[in-house]
């Protein structure tokens, strides 16, 4: 105590006090209004499931809200408590971390989008859609009711909230109104009531009629405080006044709060006497640190393993909070850093691991990754809204195991198994008689030259080539309805293959009308069938298929084939043979006639024609003729890689029949059965664990769905092959009305099934057709009997005996049921059982089969270890071949896996059986993602931090890789912080530092804004939203601000008179506060045109709602086809934009949008924070096949050679001047970041505006602008009579990211031009901010650049004293120029039309992305990149004088200069503002002159009369009208 008290004793008397802390803060807010916690709870319980959802609609009422004792945290507490009831503790904390981040807020606003979009009535607090007709009052709905019928039914969307019990029949009321209102439980009350007597469909929508006057503070973003080059000065000099800020920002609660060794928290606790004077020692302290002075290259080279030293030092807990704080602080941290010393251990144990991370995970040294149980969390990609949905899936898995009773490490073994249905093409037995070869490769004499050997598959050649061998390894069958008008087309190919010796065995199966009065006389298929036939008969089936290529090429293109067409070959052919002996009723040629229908019936392969290459049959949309060639040949190369394999490994060899050995693979099954192979599949939710059975039925009524699941399983008894105790990993449950015929032969399917395999255990579930009585579940009570009471074997018996339909008949006529006793049985007990008149279990299995299993009465369905096929069609066939399928798909994705983990946990063979059931349903239910990663062969015993779970609760398997000095580090630490509070984990993170660093790794401070749950004030109300803090920062060096937000998230600044692109905190009185708005949340997509394959270059897309259809509009890239459109929670419509757009295609088919993919309108609804990505595919109109996007539809001339020679010797004007008089106006284009580049660019407005007469319209890109030029620009567009226009473009995410500002700007000046701008655009100049313009810019638009799409003007060569620093004269670029001007890009003019029509573009994106991987390459991005293009996308060059700069050129040539701009000067570094003044004399005027306006407007704004001016728009390229 003593010490401290001299410590601080000596420190105060030396009177060092300065200036108090600086610091910087950032929040961001959406622009819409704040979402009650209510609403966005049913949000998230929605996504649990709609019944979770309507639970809490009805306990809501009993909240007591806020008002009831006046504190918000009382109330968020109460809700909790209602919404937690089903939830457990982990999903309870990811609902508390939903909240924080108020990801459902964007769902809750979209609802209110849509319910603004249907214009809400003047004065309700809530009102009623009766398919589009609305009214507040309840009174009124029974007239809507009455004549809804007539009327559409409304467009439900797949958020929408629809009550549980409803007819689908009935009208659809949509209710909008706000949970928590007393008026609306009054009417959700009556609307129950109504949807429960079958009279309605009940929606809910959330619409709040009085919105809150908050906005949402989002989180889940970062914010980074980059240190600047102070190189070249660009700070502006104009003074800026502070705004009072809530100076509460510093933190005083930190438990650590370390400074320089002192634990400042800890000293507060135990001298709370001395805080003022500890206040005072800590900011000398910090202010003595944070000086920043460079560090020597050798201190640098080790600061990577240095840090990661320093963090594992640290005990574990606080081990990730010394990582945060090091990695975001880096800078001033890094000097006490280097004296770190790094133990041999250390590096030795990180290099090893490297090993593992390069060759397991593709990981180099200073790369980062993160695990969450095996599953890849890609931090560039997935922001943290997506990581929630990945926890809470996991969370799902993970409790649904736990609740089975598998825990541990065995918990997640099972969940690292991979159940995701193989994407492995299942294929047909093709060795059936009913298909006719025409040709056979191995017995033919055509083939006679080919070798036989199988060994020849090894033999080298040209890749491509395809080989002839004399075996059948590939086998080409075609089943066809001969009348069909694609079988000509198919049939050419094949005889295409078949004449150019392609080594392709080739069949045909006809499938024609098979009943026995139907001749070749009347039918044309029939005819064709006996036709061929008969040629086969005479000749061979070579000849025959010839006879049938003759008779297709009688038919014309487009119809379909005729008797007649058969019949005139014929006779030409045979004309001595009767032809009705043939073709007629008592034709001996119908072989194959029944056997190929009944083939193609039983295999089930889909709607003809089918094409099957060894068994598999193509897509769909293999087979147009075109494709089906290229496919085809694709496929012979890829199977005969397949051949060679099993040549080489001695699998087939040349004395095997090599057809049997392609039918013996294991993906050969006897039948396809599209309903067993589709990718969308339903599963049971089979985690739930009860003691209730369905023998008592009303307890069964009262369970959910998920214990009345657990009721049924737990009824089960099960039918086995043999009664012996073995692990079976396939359980049927037989769903159908078995005292019906169709119930027992799907039934009697599966039994036979059953007793083929010894993985299989099946068991039944009652589905009756009509009420329960005595009379009519006679069938079902005795399969209940015999299970309850029989052996397996003999109830099996019994239960065959039951399923045919001789035995029901004898019943039926009054036999006795015990004479089908099998022998063995115990006929008394099953005769009690059986004449019991409790009949509970058939009425508890029809409410599971109506209410769970959503099946109408007497339906017939299979549940496959959870998975639910059916309801199956009446007529439907599902048989023993379906069974045997569907078993061996899951054998092989899931079923022996999960047997193989479960019985290493010793439960009994009944359990054991059960349990796989159950977790293969769990599992296979899981969205089909990532495969999970193994990783345990990593060392952590010197380099990882490791955190223990908590014992007894599952765990999250975490692992993180990270170097400690990277962008990765400073977001990764506070994430792992967070999810630490959020979730039991395990969690492992190791260091993956990089050796001889020759650069300081990071440059810049870092906050990741991220709370685990909602905080509160000490007055228990709302602490305000979750800011980012920058506290204690030094104040020497000069910062720029950037956020990092989400991929889909466009964020503008609003709110701070400092300039943000440089930061002094020196000139700042206490806070720098940034306030941002998330302006836009976009939608992005991809577009193809279906008949080329290639992106629409050119096309248009529009996004508007139903009031109002155009809001914003954009242009597909050529690049991947790529599209973004701004919007904002809601539902929002997609049209192509009247136009040429329209006329010339229409939308033919969208994926990942809201609407089915057949709908003409595309909706596209946002309800969340993630990205929302689309693909729509489109197609030209028919007439319109011929016609080109980009060319305006009159004949415009290309300017080719020959044209450019014309202007150039007449001096021709391309027809400019007729166009002028239409639109004569100069768009002018130009980027402008901080106070001072925004100075200057108003300087070069000014200085444009005075030179010239047309009328200008500027346009600037508003990403970077402040929001001090944003305010004002409109008034001094009024003032000097310009239009103007702010344009933005997110940065794809497909095209390689800049991190540098500076760089990311220029990157905006070039790598959109064709996307930025309206099409009606045709010329544009782009003019740097710090030019000044002396002439009229009229002129260079309308300069002749001879079919070049734009033009630069070259650097001057006339100041010879520079030579030293003209890097373009020398090296690369001297030998890539190749004589060539190397242009400098402060000044150009595009024009756009051209700049389009030859996709620059997309070239200039292209080439961009293929450099900018290299650091060193593109040093000066929008300048080298289309100099570096200059072969590809030509330059016309401008006369020197478009262009001075004293940097480059000679003070004689200044006078001739029409643009002065202010280069820099590498020679003397001259601050920018100093050189303007001191090079152009006229600067200082247009500088006086702007400062004036902009006094007179601050004046006008504090009276408070300027407004936005009438016809201003700062709108997005959205009112763009076509010109």
């Amino acid at each position: 105590m003593g010490i401290l008290i001299a410590i601080l004793g000596i420190w105060v008397s030396s009177s060092l006090v300065k200036a108090d802390s600086k610091a910087v803060t950032t929040s961001l807010t959406t622009k819409w209004s704040s979402t009650p916690l209510l609403l966005e709870t049913s949000e998230f319980l929605s996504e649990e499931g709609q019944e979770k959802f309507w639970n809490f609609v009805e306990a809501s009422e009993n909240i007591k809200t806020a008002e009831h004792d006046g504190s918000d945290y009382s109330s968020y507490q109460e809700m909790l408590k209602v919404a937690c009831q089903t939830l457990s503790p982990l999903q309870q904390n990811l609902l508390k971390f939903s909240l924080s981040l108020r990801s459902y807020s964007a769902a809750v606003q979209a609802f209110q989008q849509i319910a603004a979009d249907e214009s809400p009535p003047e004065g309700c607090t809530l009102f009623f859609v009766v398919h589009g007709e609305k009214t507040c009052e309840f009174d009124s709905l029974g007239n809507l009711l009455q004549a809804a019928s007539d009327r559409p039914k409304p467009f439900l969307f797949k958020g929408d909230h629809k009550y549980p019990v409803s007819n689908p029949e009935s009208p659809v009321v949509i209710l909008y109104a706000e949970l928590g209102s007393e008026e609306f439980y009054r009417h959700h009350r009556r609307l129950v009531s109504k949807a429960e007597a079958g009279e309605i469909t009940y929606v809910l929508r959330h619409y709040i009629a009085n919105p809150s006057k908050e906005k949402v503070y989002l989180s889940g973003y970062g914010v980074e405080l980059a240190i600047k080059s102070t190189e070249y000065k660009a700070k502006d000099d104009t003074q800026v006044k502070g705004t009072d800020v809530n100076a509460t920002v510093i933190d005083e609660n930190d438990p650590i709060d370390e400074v320089q060794g002192f634990l400042f928290g800890k000293l507060r606790q135990l001298y709370p006497d001395l805080s003022e004077e500890l206040k005072e020692l800590r900011k000398h302290l910090v202010e003595s640190t944070n000086e920043m002075a460079p560090l020597k290259v050798w201190q640098l080279q080790d600061l990577s393993f240095q840090t990661a030293a320093r963090i594992l030092t640290a005990p574990p807990v606080d081990a990730l909070m010394v990582m945060k704080d090091l990695s975001q602080n880096f800078p001033t941290k890094a000097r006490a850093i280097t004296k770190t010393v790094v133990s041999s251990e250390l590096r030795a144990e990180i290099e090893e691991n490297q090993k593992y991370f390069k060759g397991t995970l593709g990981l180099q040294p200073g790369d980062s990754a993160l695990f969450i149980n095996g599953l890849l969390i890609d931090l560039d990609t997935q922001d943290i809204f997506s990581l929630i949905d990945v926890l809470r899936n996991e969370a799902r898995v993970m409790e649904g195991l736990h609740s089975l009773g598998i825990e541990g490490i065995s918990l997640h073994n099972v969940l690292k198994l991979n159940t995701q249905p193989s994407d492995s093409h299942y294929a047909v037995d093709i060795r059936s008689p009913a298909i006719s070869w025409i040709n056979n490769l191995e017995v033919d004499s055509r083939y006679n030259s080919w070798p036989s050997s199988v060994q020849e598959l090894l033999r080298p050649t040209f890749p491509g080539v395809i080989r002839q061998i004399r075996k059948n390894f590939h086998n080409f069958v075609l089943i066809v309805d001969p009348t069909h008008e694609t079988t000509a087309e198919l049939l050419n190919v094949a005889e295409m293959f078949f004449s150019n010796h392609i080594p392709l065995r080739i069949g045909l199966a006809f499938v024609v009308n098979d009943s026995e009065d139907v001749d070749g006389l009347q039918d044309p298929g029939v005819a064709l069938l006996r036709t061929y036939n008969y040629v086969a008969q005479e000749m061979d089936n070579n000849y025959a298929f010839q006879t049938v290529m003759s008779i297709y090429n009688k038919v014309k293109t487009g119809d379909q084939l005729k008797v007649e067409h058969v019949v005139s070959v014929l006779e030409k052919q045979y004309p001595y043979v009767e032809v009705s002996s043939i073709l007629g009723i008592d034709s001996a040629y119908d072989q194959n006639r029944k056997a190929a229908k009944a083939y193609y019936e039983q295999t089930g392969v889909g709607p003809l024609p089918v094409v099957l290459f060894n068994g598999m049959p193509f897509q769909k949309d293999q087979l147009d003729p075109d494709d089906l060639e290229t496919v085809t040949m694709h496929k012979i190369l890829e199977t005969t890689s397949i051949f060679q394999r099993a040549v080489y490994l001695g699998e087939l060899s040349n004395d095997q029949d090599v057809i049997e050995y392609i039918m013996n693979q294991p993906n050969v099954v006897p039948r396809i059965n599209s309903r067993i192979l589709r990718s969308d599949r339903e599963y049971l939710d089979l985690t739930g664990m009860n003691n209730h059975f369905v023998d008592d039925f009303a307890r069964f009524t009262t369970l959910d769905s998920k214990d009345k699941t657990a009721a049924v399983a737990n009824s089960m008894t099960y039918l086995t092959k043999k009664d012996d105790s073995f692990v079976r990993p396939v359980t049927f449950w037989i769903v159908g009305d078995f005292d019906k015929p169709s119930g027992r032969q799907l039934l009697y399917d599966a039994i036979k099934h059953q007793k083929s395999s010894n993985n299989v255990r099946v068991s039944m579930i009652n589905n009756p057709s009509e009420e329960p009585n005595s009379q009519n579940t006679i069938v079902a009570k005795a399969i209940w009997a015999a299970l309850q009471t029989q052996t397996s074997n003999n109830a099996k018996n019994f239960i065959t005996k039951m399923a045919k339909e001789e035995t029901v008949k004898a019943l039926e006529a009054g036999a006795d049921i015990l004479e089908f006793a099998v022998g063995g049985m115990d006929t008394n007990i099953f005769k009690e059982a059986f004449e019991s008149p409790k009949v509970d279990f058939v009425l508890s299995h029809a409410v599971y089969c109506r209410d769970v299993l959503k099946l109408k009465k007497g339906q017939r369905a299979v549940i496959s270890n959870g998975r639910i096929i059916g309801p199956l069609e009446d007529g439907e066939m599902f048989n023993q071949d379906d069974f045997h399928l569907l078993e061996n798909i899951i054998l092989k994705t899931s079923g022996q896996k999960i047997k193989s983990q479960i019985q290493q946990l010793g439960f009994e063979e009944d359990l054991a059986s059960d349990l796989v059931m159950k977790v293969d349903a769990l599992l296979s239910a899981q969205p089909k993602g990532e495969a999970r990663i193994e990783y345990h062969f990593f060392e952590e015993r010197y380099s990882a931090v490791k955190l223990r779970p908590k014992e007894g609760e599952t765990y999250f398997d975490v692992v993180a890789i990270v170097d400690p000095v990277t962008r990765d580090a400073q977001r990764l630490a506070p994430l792992l912080l967070v999810l630490n509070q959020l979730i039991n984990m395990n969690l492992r993170v190791f260091m993956n530092c990089q050796s001889k660093l020759s650069d300081m790794p990071l440059k810049s401070f870092y906050r990741y804004v991220l709370e685990p749950e909602i905080s509160f004030t000490a007055e228990n109300n709302f602490a305000p939203g979750p800011i980012a803090k920058f506290l204690d920062m030094p104040q020497s060096p000069l910062f720029t601000l950037n956020l990092n937000t989400p991929e889909s998230w466009m964020v503008e600044s609003v709110r701070t008179p400092y300039d943000l692109d440089n930061i002094f905190l020196e000139e700042v009185d206490s806070v720098v506060a940034a306030e941002y708005e998330l302006e836009y949340l976009l939608l992005e997509g991809h577009c193809y045109d279906i008949t080329t394959g290639q992106p629409p270059r050119g096309l248009q897309f529009t996004l508007g709602t139903s009031t109002s259809p155009v809001i914003v509009d954009t242009i597909v890239m050529a690049n991947l086809g790529y599209f973004q459109l701004k919007a904002n929670p809601g539902a929002w419509t997609l049209r192509l934009r009247k136009g040429r757009s329209e006329d010339i295609y229409r939308i033919y088919s969208h994926d990942g949008t809201d609407s089915p993919p057949e709908a003409s309108e595309v909706i596209v609804v946002l309800n969340n924070f993630k990205s929302k990505i689309i693909k729509v595919k489109v197609q030209k109109k028919f007439d319109m096949m011929n016609e080109d996007l980009l060319s305006d539809g009159t004949n415009e001339n290309e300017s080719g050679f020959w044209e450019s020679l014309k202007w150039g010797f007449t001096g021709g004007q391309k027809n400019e001047d007729v166009k002028q008089d239409k639109d004569d106006v100069l768009n002018i284009f130009s980027v402008a970041s901080g106070h001072l580049y925004e100075r200057f660019l108003r300087i070069m407005m000014l200085s444009v505006l005075k030179h010239t007469k047309t009328p200008l319209k500027f346009w600037f890109l508003k990403n970077y602008l402040s929001p001090t030029f944003k305010e004002f620009i409109p008034y001094m567009a009024k003032k000097y009579n310009f239009q103007y226009e702010l344009v933005q473009y997110k940065w794809p995410r497909w095209l390689h990211q800049q991190t540098e500002k500076q760089r990311i700007i220029w990157g905006y000046k070039i790598l959109f031009l064709d996307v930025l701008f309206p099409l009606a655009v045709d010329k544009i100049l782009f003019v740097d901010a710090d030019q000044i313009v002396r002439t009229d810019l009229k002129e260079l638009r309308d300069f002749n650049l001879d079919g070049a799409p734009y033009g630069y003007t070259p650097f001057c060569d006339s100041r010879r004293e520079m030579d030293g620093y003209r890097f373009w004269k020398s090296g690369y670029w001297a030998s890539h120029l190749a004589g060539r001007k190397y242009h400098i890009s402060a000044l150009y003019v595009v024009d756009l039309k051209k700049f389009r029509k030859i996709a620059a573009g997309d070239r200039l994106r292209g080439q961009y992305q293929g450099l900018s991987q290299d650091p060193n390459s593109l040093s000066n991005l929008d300048q080298d990149l289309p100099n570096n293009m200059i072969h590809q996308v030509p330059i016309k060059s401008l006369p020197q004088e478009w262009l001075w700069c004293e940097t480059w050129c000679d003070d004689s040539s200044k006078k001739r200069a029409k643009t002065i701009d202010l280069c820099n000067n590498p020679m003397t570094k001259e601050p920018k503002l100093q050189a303007a003044m001191r090079i152009v004399p006229e600067w200082q005027d247009y500088d006086q002159e702007i400062k004036l306006l902009q006094s007179n407007f601050q004046k006008e704004k504090e009276m408070g009369t300027p407004a936005k001016m009438p016809g201003q728009h700062t709108h997005d390229p959205a009112a763009h009208v076509e010109l």
